[in-house]
């Protein structure tokens, strides 16, 4: 095998790693603090922070993208 065939399946491997890391994230939480107000659920003015409505956490992108995927399969099966 040559050294880029070699650095290739390996990047690749790396990769497949990560992406089911944060799968696993996802499923395990899928709520993660909101990066406007830091987690804190205020804004700089002492007021809800209107971007996670004052909870302080937002869904996570990866689970945002899982719902809309279940969501799809649903309508699309009923």
């Amino acid at each position: 095998m040559d050294p880029s065939a070699i650095i290739a399946s390996l990047l690749c491997l790396i990769l497949s790693l990560i992406t089911l890391g944060y799968l696993g994230v996802c499923a395990v939480s899928p709520f993660g603090p909101c990066r406007r107000c830091s987690g804190n659920g205020r804004g700089r003015t002492y007021r809800h922070c209107n971007r996670c409505d004052g909870t302080g956490r937002r869904i996570r992108i990866g689970r945002h993208l899982w719902n809309e995927i279940r969501r799809e399969h649903r309508n699309g099966t009923q």
